[in-house]
């Protein structure tokens, strides 16, 4: 079964113009806690005194959690994390030849002295050691299973694959992660971002192929486009491989909303899964189906994320919606009576462009039936 490693508290706070109080970090990580989410990156301890005092007071409100920080090759650091009693420290370390040199001003045979070093120490403290390759898909592959290797020997436990500027496809992550795993001892975490829109794909074609971590974040927050959606992964997992990750699919929209107001990013109405309007009909073709047979439109049972499937009144309606929608909100009409309000309604959405609410409905009908 893959692990959810969820990183909204740590990458998906990095999202410009997001900042989580303490008090919203820690009722967010209590949420996810609660929904099965029990792996959780929590922060990055070389921010300073704030976001250290945040990282304690999750740990402290979640004793049983499994607990991850993210730090650079840098023992003052990995010793913070140890200080903060975090299970894991995320060790990020570039790993393409383009941030090796241009970024750290490093060659390869430094940075794998560096990083043997630094997992030895984070050992030594009792930590937990996660490899972040940075920038992973723009790696080369022999070069990561040279990490992965010398890494497992240090004291490591898995690696990280990461995809960080949201380039790969997802048939490229299956070969790459499948080589991986046959190549090197460490267990794999897959991290997405979803610049290409491809980090849930991404994310799922690497757990096809080995990986037993992955990152996520609510509603996809994250640098750039975000990464992986938490409500994505765990839901196409369970509806595409009956797999089951141990999260409460009814718990997400709550969940999604919550972040969402924390981070000041409103969710859109056709988001999938968790939209206002992802179960909403209004097409006449696809009322008329739902109506003889909801199975005949409804792929994902929306009451899997404890949500339901809604008619909607439009331009785009049929008789027997419309003959459903009244029906709904207590009004009863015969053919001729449908037939009027069907043109009425399609020229109210027209000309507002929108769906008429209940209220407008019955105002509607009220101004139709009392002329026939």
């Amino acid at each position: 079964m893959v692990t959810i490693n969820d990183t909204t508290l740590r990458d998906g706070e990095q999202t410009a113009g997001v900042s989580f109080t303490r008090t919203e970090k820690v009722a967010l990580a209590e949420m996810l806690f609660k929904a099965g989410v029990h792996h959780l990156e929590v922060g990055i301890p070389a921010m300073g005194e704030e976001e250290c005092l945040t990282i304690a007071a999750i740990r402290h409100a979640l004793p049983e959690g499994t607990l991850m920080g993210w730090c650079r090759a840098n023992k003052n650091e990995i010793k913070r994390a140890a200080e903060l009693q975090l299970d894991w420290v995320d060790i990020s370390i570039p790993s393409s030849v383009q941030m090796i040199e241009h970024k750290l001003k490093l060659n390869k045979l430094s940075l794998l002295r560096k990083m043997q070093a630094c997992i030895h120490y984070a050992v030594s403290l009792g930590l937990q050691v996660c490899i972040g390759c940075e920038d992973a898909s723009r790696a080369e592959l022999d070069f990561l299973i040279e990490i992965a290797q010398l890494g497992a020997e240090a004291g490591a436990q898995r690696l990280r694959y990461a995809d960080t500027l949201g380039l790969l496809e997802p048939f490229t992550v299956y070969e790459q992660v499948k080589t991986l795993i046959a190549s090197q001892p460490l267990a794999i975490e897959i991290h997405c971002h979803d610049d290409l829109g491809l980090a849930t794909a991404n994310t799922l074609a690497a757990i096809k192929a080995g990986a037993q971590f992955a990152n996520t974040t609510v509603v996809g927050l994250g640098e750039r486009a975000g990464n992986a959606p938490l409500e994505e992964v765990v839901t196409a997992l369970y509806q595409c491989y009956q797999e089951n990750t141990g999260i409460q699919l009814s718990a997400l929209p709550a969940l999604c909303k919550a972040v969402s107001k924390a981070a000041r990013r409103p969710v859109g109405k056709q988001k999938s899964l968790v939209g206002a309007h992802v179960f909403t009909h209004e097409s006449g073709i696809h009322v008329d189906g739902l109506l003889k047979d909801v199975r005949n439109y409804q792929g994902l049972d929306p009451q899997l994320l404890g949500r339901h499937h809604k008619l909607v009144l439009g331009k785009h309606s049929g008789i027997g919606a419309v003959q459903a929608v009244f029906s709904r909100i207590g009004v009863s009409l015969n053919q001729l009576q449908t037939s009027q309000l069907l043109s009425a309604v399609q020229a109210f959405a027209i000309d507002r462009k929108r769906n008429p609410s209940d209220k407008e409905l019955l105002g509607i009908s009220h101004q139709i039936l009392g002329s026939l």
